[in-house]
């Protein structure tokens, strides 16, 4: 007879302990599949919202819910990171079933060839899926390579005015304050601190990007153009419209005249400069014979406008990435139908907010170690203050109007130090313009994030066709503007 030694586990009882944790995450899968389902309509009377809107909701939430917690620059918990893994992954695998038809090549049993359709993935989720989830990892990686990090540490929230160390100058009270030696962080792991900060940077310049052009290229909905008046002029006002249409016309000089102290002033801006360009888009491409569209403009100007102001939205962008959504973006992604856009949309931003997020945990620790350095600087305050919410509430009843917005308000950003390569080289993107207007050309991402030693692959394959209902041709986001030297980005979100 066997004698089983004490605190040997039983197989059969490490069987009962699996099974019951694969029962518990299928019933997880089964619940998050009906809400899909259902719309989030747990009723069942169908007056759910529509399935790209609910999946759009489901990673946003999950995000909420796992990154929220991450007020301390240190690595993820192993709970949290294995929720993250396994949920975004289910929700994610919607889009292996989202699939078009391609010409391939079958071979017959006497040897010769013929072409035949067979479908495989969607041509933009077969390139930006890869591209989001080798972000998703670096991000994650980024927290791990904090593991085991003793020169700078976190007061308890119980400590005392004087063991706190450097207070936060702004509205994020909540968040843990930071401590470093009296003399500041050594150079080796300020330099190591400065190189995670510069791939953050760039993951997040990336998510951005991909961000920025699924949104272009979401359908404006009816109720959106129905709302806009008559002109562009009428949208802009008087001021802006005279700025923009003066004969000698300086992106840089205009946005200098403008008052941009506060969130809500930049987000008004942008909202008016974006009713202008689809005003004016309309008018060009459309020919709408509408009244209230009437043709005031010659189509030479018009376009030079539409491409002045398209340039201020890029200034925009980049100059304050912490902004909530504009009302343009907002009515897309609230009436979006396409489930592969939504799942690239929502998927992109919540990268793009724990990007911002990692971003601003990185600036608040150079700050403690720039004011324990220099401690005459303590007036300044950080360079990187975030604005870390989520930039959508879930449901679809929750959507914010633009003008009430209470968001904390922004600072201006300090620069990071050059970056040897742009967004571009980093990626292993491939930018070589397309043959024709009928598709743009996509980023394949390296296999591996730059703190690795392992062998890059690059990935070869194109990215999405444009709809054959546009008329407009599809662009990349970051084929407009070089990324390799902007300020570092007040976090979005």
């Amino acid at each position: 007879m066997q004698v089983r030694n004490q605190g040997e586990e039983n197989p059969e009882q490490m069987e009962s302990a699996e099974d019951k944790r694969l029962l518990a995450e299928m019933e997880m899968m089964k619940e998050k599949f009906a809400k899909l389902l259902l719309g989030e309509d747990m009723s069942g009377g169908g007056k759910g919202v529509s399935s790209a809107l609910a999946l759009s909701n489901a990673i946003t939430n999950l995000a909420a819910s796992v990154f929220g917690e991450q007020s301390k620059l240190e690595p993820m918990s192993p709970e949290r990171k294995a929720r993250w893994k396994r949920e975004i992954g289910w929700l994610l695998s919607v889009t292996d079933y989202i699939v078009e038809f391609v010409p391939s090549q079958q071979k017959q049993k006497d040897g010769s060839s013929m072409e035949v359709m067979t479908t495989q993935q969607r041509r933009d989720l077969l390139m930006n899926i890869p591209a989001l989830r080798k972000l998703d990892a670096m991000l994650v990686d980024t927290l791990d390579n904090f593991k085991g990090q003793h020169e700078f540490w976190y007061a308890s929230k119980n400590a005392s005015d004087s063991e706190k160390g450097v207070q936060r100058d702004d509205v994020k009270w909540w968040l843990p304050t930071i401590k470093v030696p009296p003399n500041g962080l050594s150079e080796e792991t300020r330099q190591f601190i400065l190189k995670q900060k510069e791939s953050v940077n760039q993951v997040q310049k990336a998510s951005m990007a991909i961000n920025a052009q699924i949104l272009s290229d979401m359908d404006i909905p009816e109720s959106y153009i129905e709302s806009l008046p008559k002109n562009g002029k009428s949208s802009l006002g008087e001021s802006i419209y005279k700025n923009i249409t003066d004969d000698v016309f300086d992106p840089h000089q205009f946005l200098s005249t403008m008052d941009l102290s506060s969130e809500h002033k930049v987000l008004d801006l942008k909202n008016r400069i974006e009713a202008s360009v689809v005003i004016w888009k309309r008018k060009l491409h459309y020919k709408d014979s509408k009244a209230s569209w009437g043709l005031a403009l010659s189509s030479e100007k018009r376009e030079l406008f539409e491409e002045r102001a398209e340039t201020i939205l890029l200034l925009l962008k980049h100059q304050f990435p912490g902004l909530p959504q504009s009302s343009l973006e907002i009515t897309k992604i609230q009436y979006n139908k396409d489930v592969g856009l939504s799942s690239l949309e929502s998927y992109s931003r919540v990268l793009e907010t724990l990007g911002n997020t990692v971003l601003s945990r990185i600036e608040d620790v150079l700050y403690a170690d720039k004011m324990a350095r220099d401690p005459s600087l303590a007036a300044e305050p950080p360079s990187h203050q975030a604005v870390e919410s989520l930039p959508l509430p879930s449901k679809l009843n929750a959507y914010p109007n633009p003008e009430e917005n209470n968001s904390d308000k922004l600072d201006s950003s300090a620069e990071t130090p050059t970056s040897s390569m742009t967004l571009s080289d980093f990626m292993g993107w491939n930018l070589e313009p397309p043959e024709g207007d009928v598709a743009h050309a996509s980023p394949p991402v390296q296999a591996e994030p730059v703190n690795s030693n392992a062998k890059e692959e690059e990935e070869n394959v194109v990215t999405t066709a444009s709809k054959s209902t546009s008329t407009f041709k599809k662009y990349l986001y970051i084929d407009k503007i070089d990324l390799s030297g902007l300020k570092s980005p007040i976090a979005r979100h």
